[in-house]
């Protein structure tokens, strides 16, 4: 008895810890009311800077002939590791202005991790394998998510006050990253719905993370 009583009260304390966060939940959709995964949802306070140290190390795996996973997001300052784990050597580069870099043919963990230094969009790609690609968002923020299978991601704030919440998606119309100016509480989490327009599909494109 004294045992259940004490993870009831643990339980109920967790439970509440969870519903007083303060933050933002974000739902994504595109024009079409359909979810959108692998959205960038990252956030800004509307005046000055954020606060916060780059989090740590990402991974972009090579695996299947496909880079694992589709988009990452990051803080700068971050450092991302570049694995491979095919049977074959992968050469990857990238031409962004955000960071461009050049990784000759490597198999298993050969390849240099890479510092992400500057704010931006960078697109990964093969030069052996032409239709592998993957995007890495690098934000000046350390308060970032990316949407899950159901379009939604939620993010903690350190406290309440006004937030510019924006949403960026690599198959955006335009390269748009469209934003709001969310008031948040200290202790409440603000909701809002981003509706995205994205580019036309492409015929036998059906990128996946």
């Amino acid at each position: 008895m004294h045992r259940y009583t004490g993870c009831l009260v643990v339980c109920l304390f967790v439970s509440g810890a969870a519903a007083a966060a303060t933050g933002v939940a974000v739902q994504v959709q595109d024009v079409n009311g359909k979810v959108l995964p692998d959205t960038v949802i990252y956030v800004e306070p509307e005046s000055g800077t954020a606060a916060g140290r780059s989090g740590p190390a990402a991974q972009i795996e090579q695996k299947g002939l496909k880079f694992v996973p589709l988009v990452t997001v990051v803080q700068v300052g971050a450092t991302i590791n570049f694995p491979n784990n095919d049977k074959v050597r992968h050469h990857i580069y990238s031409f962004s202005p955000a960071h461009k870099f050049d990784q000759k043919l490597y198999s298993g963990e050969a390849a240099a991790p890479q510092v992400f230094d500057k704010a931006g969009t960078v697109v990964l790609g093969c030069n052996i394998h032409d239709k592998m690609i993957a995007y890495v968002k690098v934000v000046d923020t350390p308060w970032f998510a990316k949407t899950d299978g159901s379009g939604a991601a939620r993010i903690e704030l350190p406290a309440g006050g006004k937030y510019v919440v924006k949403a960026w998606h690599y198959n955006a119309a335009g390269g748009a990253t469209p934003e709001q100016v969310l008031t948040v509480k200290s202790g409440e989490l603000a909701t809002t719905v981003f509706k995205l327009a994205l580019k036309p599909p492409v015929a036998g494109d059906s990128p996946s993370s």
